[in-house]
């Protein structure tokens, strides 16, 4: 059902019949109380893909964790071990995107044999195995490896130790997408 309702909502967007769900006064006020989202949605920082408005969804449906290259690390699995054990989460999704500059800088310092500035280089370091498993695939390398991080990082939330009881506790369900910038559309991979 979770996943159906992002589903929707990004349909409702591509479309551009968006809903603007929960933004009211009132809901932000009965949201002072508590939350209840119903989705997790671990996508890249890029300004051009905030979750809820891709997902046409209001204040308190997702729990939004955003970093450069939806990459995974300890903060992160603790925010996703937070919205399972806690709120009650039953979906994860790690959304990659067209053209991530994080993805971009990767492949550039691989192809250029060189060393990423200051701390891009730990963004560069997380995806750099994205890249042999895109390199085993036909077609553009920069998407591939795009789709091949997001995929790492959801085998990485599903194989977490610090997960395992609350994925085992629940049914919760973890996907990799693909969001193109283009279209706005988000594709279960």
């Amino acid at each position: 059902m979770a996943l159906k309702e992002l589903q929707s909502g990004n349909q409702r967007f591509v479309s551009g019949m968006m809903q603007h769900p929960g933004q009211t006064p009132q809901r932000r006020q009965q949201l002072s109380l508590y939350q209840q989202p119903f989705a997790v949605v671990l996508t890249c920082s890029d300004s051009r893909l905030p979750a809820e408005v891709i997902f046409d969804q209001g204040l308190g449906d997702l729990f939004v964790i955003r970093v450069a290259g939806n990459i995974i690390d300890s903060a992160v699995l603790g925010s996703v071990e937070y919205a399972l054990d806690h709120l009650g989460v039953p979906l994860v999704m790690v959304l990659g995107h067209q053209n991530c500059g994080a993805v971009t800088a990767t492949l550039e310092s691989i192809r250029d044999n060189t060393a990423a500035p200051g701390d891009i280089k730990a963004l560069v370091d997380a995806i750099t195995p994205a890249v042999a498993i895109a390199e085993q695939r036909p077609g553009d390398l920069l998407d591939n490896t795009i789709r091949a991080n997001a995929e790492r990082s959801r085998d990485s939330i599903d194989n977490a130790p610090e997960l395992r009881e609350a994925l085992a506790k629940r049914m919760v369900k973890v996907v990799a997408a693909y969001y193109s910038l283009e279209s706005g559309t988000a594709t279960v991979t």
